[in-house]
């Protein structure tokens, strides 16, 4: 999740979710009857946020990977990586800041000149800040610092998601360099999570599923998908929560990241609810369906049959198995009961990595034949959706143990009961 100034400003040092509220779903007004519904909702409890010693062994472990990997330096700018390493948040704009970490040496901050006194109040870890005027290139600055370091030549990583001027300015600079990836060590830390990741990640998901118990239990006929977007904004604003949520009614669940189209709930519809909630910049993510009134007969059977799908995937969670097979897992069973072949019904792969970027590295998806190790954490969201009719998803969040699997939160009991 990218910030803008306005956000920056509002932030503390340590990054955390607090400042980004409600996201891009949220609503910044909220009705007082509104907030009479979530009277009996609480601000989640107990919260410890990452601490600095553990931010430290981030940097060390990142330095070993560039050593394993025949890599000198990563630049990052900010983003999730940036404030998963220092510690902190910053905008992007048109004026590159950035972190250099070299393999034997501490961080450099590359940084506009009039930013100077607002970095160094945030800066944790290393001390030199290379400064450049409104006149001069920051590239260039930063091509000096490397030829400094002897790396004129050598082996520099960039973060998958720096911008194309950024990579293109420093390669100009630094034309010598050889320019490459930054994923085997960025993505090499950020795979396997700490015990104070996984536990902040529970909280964020156990959260949402308050949230979500608290709307499912509010739903009128005649709200828009609007109107229960707000009453989510307003629960996980009660729950100190973050983030925000998506709802699709009726035939518009049919497609999975829904529709725009005017939306109004009525007796039968379907209704899901697939949301992402961060606490501490730790994102939880949970998909509910559930049927306003009596479901028919076919909507039960396909949400029991997505169910299983689930439990068919979780079943096959443990260390060592490659990432594919856990999507095949919960696919032949949708496939295997008529809504196959691939991805005819089930449209999308069974699930993501998830962490400080509510999608990140790896992926539940054929092809991909990376190993479960202990600390990745994914999604397990299959779902069957035909168009015309309806679609459903059950989404839960898990991560590798020595063993086999521990899941954030507890699976959907039954359709009319969507939330344990």
């Amino acid at each position: 999740m990218t910030m803008n100034r306005r956000d920056f400003l509002k932030s503390s040092a340590i990054a955390g979710s607090g400042a980004l509220a409600l996201g891009s779903f949220g609503f910044d007004k909220t009705d007082e009857k509104d907030k009479k519904k979530f009277t009996r909702l609480e601000p989640i409890k107990d919260v410890v946020p990452i601490s600095l010693e553990e931010r430290k062994s981030r940097i060390e472990k990142a330095k070993e990977l560039m050593r394993k990997n025949n890599i000198d330096a990563i630049i990052i700018e900010p983003g999730s990586s940036f404030s998963y390493f220092v510690g902190f948040r910053w905008w992007k704009s048109e004026r590159f800041f950035g972190a250099i970490l070299p393999a034997d040496g501490d961080f450099v901050y590359i940084c506009p000149k009039f930013e100077e006194d607002r970095a160094k109040e945030l800066i944790l870890f290393g001390k030199d800040i290379r400064t450049w005027e409104e006149n001069e290139s920051p590239f260039k600055l930063t091509a000096q610092f490397l030829k400094e370091k002897g790396l004129s030549t050598g082996k520099i990583g960039f973060d998958e998601t720096t911008r194309f001027f950024i990579t293109d300015g420093i390669s100009k600079e630094a034309s010598g360099a050889d320019i490459m990836s930054a994923t085997p060590v960025t993505a090499g830390c950020r795979m396997i999570k700490s015990p104070a990741e996984l536990a902040l990640m529970k909280k964020a998901n156990e959260g949402m599923l308050q949230a979500y118990k608290a709307v499912f239990n509010s739903l009128e006929v005649g709200m828009t998908q609007y109107d229960i977007n707000k009453l989510i904004a307003e629960a996980f604003r009660t729950l100190k929560l973050g983030g925000g949520a998506d709802v699709q009614l009726g035939e518009y669940t049919a497609y999975p990241h829904g529709s725009i189209k005017p939306q109004k709930l009525k007796e039968g519809d379907v209704v899901l609810i697939d949301g992402s909630g961060v606490l501490e910049g730790y994102h939880g993510d949970v998909t509910r369906t559930t049927v306003f009134g009596e479901p028919s007969k076919l909507q039960r059977e396909r949400w029991e049959l997505v169910k299983k799908a689930q439990s068919a995937a979780f079943a096959a969670m443990k260390p060592g198995v490659p990432c594919e097979d856990i999507d095949a897992a919960a696919r032949n069973v949708i496939n295997n009961a008529g809504y196959g072949p691939g991805y005819k019904n089930f449209w999308h792969r069974l699930g993501h990595g998830i962490g400080t970027d509510v999608h990140e590295w790896t992926y539940l998806v054929k092809g991909n034949k990376t190993k479960l190790q202990p600390g990745m954490c994914f999604s397990n969201e299959p779902g069957i959706y035909v168009v015309g009719e309806f679609g459903i998803r059950l989404e839960d969040c898990w991560h590798v143990t020595e063993n086999g699997y521990e899941a954030f939160t507890k699976q959907s009991p039954s359709i009319e009961n969507p939330v344990a």
